[in-house]
């Protein structure tokens, strides 16, 4: 009988194989792909706000994003894309000689900022398509809501949360590796994201969303006064939505996402079940 999966140490050496041709991709594909992947994360995250954003119950409302969201990291296993939170399992080719440090981190950055542009695209089709006009206005609100949420947590919660949130991206795109069929697949990525969106880890790609979609619906008056009404969003809150603001949740984020991706799934995973010489 064949296998249906494949062993730890299987995915661990097919994803270091894989990682030595994202380091040396050219950097028109290399950008395009890293494009292609920021845009179908924030289509996820635009996909699952428009499924909760009227429902009250926080939990409930997380579940029920949790189970839409990881279309997002499914487009771009089964159809290509370079994501930054995926990606930095690359520390395992740099720690075991595959791939330079320089490759690494050329990968790394291109990627982070073409996943950046591919956000944006979506954040700008979605606010001029009139999605955020649902429920009278409402998703418009929710979207400034997050974003204020976001944009208001302290370093160290953003940091701790950005750790929790990739070691779980990273867990996911292992076990899809293990799968040997797109049904299992489809589960292997399922369960670890809607761990993640449920626990309301940050997510620095999809934060390219949730951020400048909320800057752009504060900007219209009928968005930010259902905020107000809504959820009590302040006018001194509404004013924080900006792009340098939006720093305070990147920068921390990112480096959460860095240390969970590398040092807890990647480095682990390199010593345990390196491939023997």
């Amino acid at each position: 009988m064949d296998r249906q999966f494949n062993t730890p140490l299987e995915v661990i050496n097919a994803n270091m194989k894989a990682g030595e041709g994202k380091a040396s991709l050219p950097l028109g594909k290399m950008i395009l792909l890293g494009i292609v992947a920021g845009a179908f994360i924030a289509l996820g995250g635009a996909t699952s706000s428009t499924a909760v954003h009227a429902i009250e119950n926080v939990g409930v409302a997380r579940a029920a994003a949790g189970m839409i969201f990881p279309v997002g990291l499914m487009m771009i296993v089964f159809v290509g894309g370079e994501l930054f939170t995926g990606n930095c399992l690359l520390v395992m080719d740099v720690i075991g000689k595959k791939i330079t440090v320089k490759a690494c981190l050329r990968n790394l950055l291109v990627v982070y900022l073409s996943n950046l542009v591919g956000a944006l695209l979506i954040d700008a089709l979605i606010y001029f398509s009139g999605n955020l006009d649902y429920s009278g206005g409402l998703l418009g609100a929710y979207a400034i809501k997050v974003a204020v949420g976001k944009v208001g947590i302290t370093p160290v919660k953003a940091v701790t949360s950005g750790i929790l949130c990739n070691i779980l991206v990273c867990i996911a795109i292992l076990m899809a590796g293990a799968a040997t069929d797109i049904d299992g697949k489809i589960w292997a990525i399922f369960f670890p994201i809607l761990a993640f969106v449920t626990g309301g880890f940050e997510h620095c790609v999809a934060n390219m969303f949730y951020i400048p979609v909320g800057m752009m619906a504060a900007s219209n008056p009928v968005y930010a006064a259902k905020a107000q009404e809504a959820y009590q969003i302040t006018a001194e809150q509404l004013a924080s939505l900006t792009p340098l603001q939006s720093l305070h949740n990147f920068i921390p984020v990112t480096i959460g996402n860095i240390i969970g991706g590398m040092l807890l799934v990647g480095i682990p995973c390199y010593l345990i079940y390196k491939k023997e010489k």
